[in-house]
Parts: structure tokens; C-alpha cells; sequence
């Protein structure tokens, strides 16, 4: 068996500092949040959900992780859903949130091998390579990728990726196994070179990838490394102390929703019990921690017999927005360069948005909750991943889309946990955040 992400932890370091962790000492100490600021947040209900998902052996292990928004350039009220669904594989959604297909992930090499299990997903439009849905195979630690083509027989995704793509981060199967593998992903495409790539983190680890998408023989894409880089550890805090966030011995602070913004390259990442990075996304320069989680500096103590960290004294030094983990990093990305950067703010089932613009610093704009439509159409919780398409999208949702994943789908089976996605209006989001 692989293993499998637990709670998060918090423990006190002081191993000496990465390079990179010095960028961050100087940022300003804010106060927590206090107590029902996540309940002050404006409320936005979702139009539709997609159907349960059960991360059991009769609902073939499937779990909703991860979704991406095609749109259809000459029918936008055919555009589509594309998500993750862990061992699932993915699914993909009509703007009704009805399946129009479900693409296994790939079986296990061998008996004692981990199966295929996708991630996250992002989607590429290159003149070079057409329309493509990229997602990462955590289980086999690769990239696959399938082709889009709205009216292909058998359904609008068909799978392209290279035979003989390798692995991202592992050197042999035993190295897979241990599962510190592809985790979070978001694509690119430099606009001053129309070459193609793939950001992708490693799960358990610090280290960003990336990966240049290429076109070989036959159809198919592979890929190849270009650099890597690893975000801090451990931090210096301003009174004098070095910290270090963890959730079990031996794992770092990992990253696993990631955005590209397409206008400048900028880099958006999410260290989940970090906080927010910005940096460039061919990995150059050095990333700042544009925000961070309320937990952030908070010391604590394993404890082996629980499996848990037991907090100590806030000290005061996290952010005010976000409470860890922090996932779903998505863009509303208008064409005038206006827009808004969303986050899962995982802990306290919210959303902050922050200005697009760098030039601003990414200065927070506000939040909101996703909460129940009626009886039958609930919210989200957890949310474990975002996606936003600031584009009209036929007559359902003609503002815009955005969809986020919900980790405790209701009403439903109380002895069968399930989990979805929900569509919800991006203008409604969008006046949420102005009001």
C-alpha cells in the first residue's frame, strides 16, 4: 500500500535556514483573525454540482481532487468541466455538471505497486501542441496528457501522452512507491517563445519542476526538465526563533495548488501550511511569500500516539486571510489586466481573492463562502482545488464560471462519505468581492 496525506502538523526547528528562507524574515508580523471572521464573509450559493464521487472499492476508489475549465470558442455553451478524481482517473462535465466522460487512471505496474492516481489538472492552448489537458499521475509520478477534440467519438479527451515519458522526481519504482511523487500542477505558455511547460510540485517535498511539454512522433507529448527549485523549510521568525511547519516526520512543508498567470509569467504557489508564493515561472529570481497562514509560526509537539501535533502558544506572527491549508489557487483574469488571485483557505471553508496585479503587491481584496443553494445543493468544504474562467460561457453562466471542489458533498450516504465539484456564477463571486 501507498501512503496516504494526514492532518496537518506544526513543530519547532532549528536547523539553519535555506537561502530562500531569508526573504522572508523581514515580512510584516499580523494579528490572527478573530473568532466568527470567517462567518462575516459574503455568501455565494452554487448553480449546480456535479454527481457524488465515493473514495470506496464499489465507487471504483474515486475521490474528487481538481478541476480545469475549457471553453468552446464557437459554442461556449458546449464548453466543458475536465477534473481529477484521484485513483479515479478524471471525469469530465457539460455546464449542466452532467459526466459526458470518465477516463480511468492507469492500473499498477505490478502487485505490490502503487496505481495510477491524478492530482491536479491544468489545461494548455498552443498553437504548437492544440488544446490539452495535463494532469499529474501521483501514482506513477508522470505526466499524462490528453488531446481535446469537443466531438471525438467515445468522448471529448483521448490520451496522447508519450510511452515513454519519465518519471518527474523518482529514479525506480521503489522510489514511486514511497510516493513523494508529482503532486500539484499548473501549465504555462511563454508567450514570447510559444514553447509550452508544466510547474509541478513534489509531494512531501519543497522542490517546484519545471517541465518543457513537447510534441513527438506520432501525436503524442512528452516532456523534459528544465530546472527545479525549492522552496523554504524552515523560517525565521522576528523573535529570533526558527520554525518549521510539518505533518509527520521526515515530510516538509509541501505545495500543491499552483497557478500561472498568462500575461507575465508570474508563478502562484501554494505552500499549504506556508502560506502564498510569488515568483517567476521559469524558476529564476527569488519567490516572496506574499501572504501567509494564521498558523504560520506557531510551535508544537508531535505527539506518535495520536499522529498529531499539539499546538502551543500563538506568537502572533501569521496572516489575518488564511487558515492552512491553503489550496485551490486559481485567476479571474480579465483582459485588461484586472483581476482577482483566489485561495482555498482549506481550514476555515473560505476564499480570499487578492488583487492580480503585482504592482500592488497582491494586496487582499476580500473573501467569501460558497454555502448551500437549498436542501438538495449544498457548499463546499475543504475545498482542495479552483478553477475560474472569466469568459462568458453561453447562457448558463454568461459572467463567467468558477468551479471548486467540495470534500464533504450533502445530503447523502452518512456511512459513505462522498465528495464533488460545484459551478457557481464567477460574477457573483466577483460582486461578492467589490461589495
Amino acid at each position: 500500500m501507498f501512503p496516504t496525506r494526514r492532518s496537518p502538523l506544526v513543530v519547532i526547528t532549528r536547523t539553519p535556514l535555506a537561502v530562500l528562507a531569508t526573504a522572508v524574515a523581514a515580512l510584516a508580523v499580523t494579528a490572527t483573525a478573530p473568532a466568527g471572521a470567517a462567518s462575516s464573509l459574503p455568501a455565494v450559493p452554487p448553480r449546480a454540482e456535479t454527481p457524488a464521487l465515493h473514495d470506496d472499492a464499489a465507487g471504483g476508489d474515486a475521490d474528487a481532487d481538481d478541476p480545469a475549465i475549457w471553453r468552446d470558442s464557437a459554442d461556449p455553451d458546449r464548453s466543458l468541466v475536465i477534473a481529477t478524481a484521484k485513483q479515479g482517473g478524471l471525469r469530465v462535465y457539460d455546464l449542466d455538471a452532467r459526466e459526458v466522460q470518465s477516463v480511468p487512471a492507469p492500473a499498477a505496474p505490478g502487485l505490490d505497486d502503487a496505481p495510477g492516481r491524478f492530482n491536479n489538472v491544468d489545461l494548455v492552448h498552443s498553437a504548437r501542441l492544440s488544446d490539452l489537458a495535463v494532469t499529474t499521475d501521483r501514482g506513477s509520478d508522470r505526466l499524462r496528457v490528453y488531446r481535446i477534440d469537443r466531438d471525438r467519438v467515445g468522448g471529448p479527451l483521448k490520451d496522447v501522452t508519450d510511452p515513454k515519458a519519465p518519471a518527474v522526481f523518482s529514479s525506480s519504482q521503489a522510489e514511486i512507491n514511497d510516493q513523494r511523487t508529482a503532486y500539484g500542477l499548473a501549465t504555462w505558455t511563454d508567450r514570447t517563445t510559444g514553447r509550452s511547460y508544466a510547474l509541478v510540485s513534489q509531494r512531501e517535498r519543497t522542490r517546484l519542476a519545471l517541465l518543457e511539454l513537447t510534441a513527438q512522433q506520432g501525436g503524442t507529448v512528452g516532456y523534459r526538465p528544465v530546472r527545479t527549485l525549492d522552496l523554504p523549510a524552515a523560517f525565521r521568525l522576528p523573535n529570533g526563533t526558527s520554525w518549521s511547519p510539518c505533518n509527520e516526520p521526515g515530510e516538509l512543508p509541501q505545495v500543491e495548488g499552483m497557478v500561472v498567470d498568462p500575461a507575465d509569467g508570474t508563478l502562484y504557489a501554494g505552500q499549504e501550511d506556508v502560506g502564498i508564493w510569488r515568483l517567476r515561472a521559469d524558476l529564476t529570481g527569488t519567490p516572496k511569500l506574499v501572504d501567509k497562514v494564521r498558523e504560520y509560526g506557531v510551535p508544537g509537539t508531535y505527539d506518535e500516539a495520536t499522529e498529531e501535533c499539539v499546538a502551543g502558544a500563538d506568537p502572533g506572527f501569521g496572516g489575518k486571510h488564511l487558515t492552512a491549508d491553503v489550496e485551490g489557487l486559481t485567476l479571474v483574469a480579465q483582459e485588461d489586466g484586472d483581476g482577482l488571485l483566489l485561495a482555498s483557505s482549506q481550514g476555515d471553508n473560505t476564499f480570499a481573492a487578492y488583487d492580480r496585479e503585482v504592482s500592488d503587491d497582491n494586496e487582499y481584496e476580500g473573501g467569501f463562502r460558497i454555502t448551500p443553494a437549498s436542501a438538495t445543493l449544498d457548499g463546499s468544504e475543504e475545498c482542495d482545488g479552483a478553477a475560474a474562467l472569466d469568459a462568458p460561457l453561453g447562457r448558463r453562466y454568461p459572467h463567467g464560471l468558477l468551479v471548486v471542489q467540495d470534500g464533504h458533498d450533502a445530503p447523502g450516504d452518512p456511512e459513505r462519505a462522498s465528495t464533488n465539484f460545484k459551478f457557481v456564477d464567477l460574477g457573483e463571486v466577483t460582486d461578492a468581492v467589490d461589495d
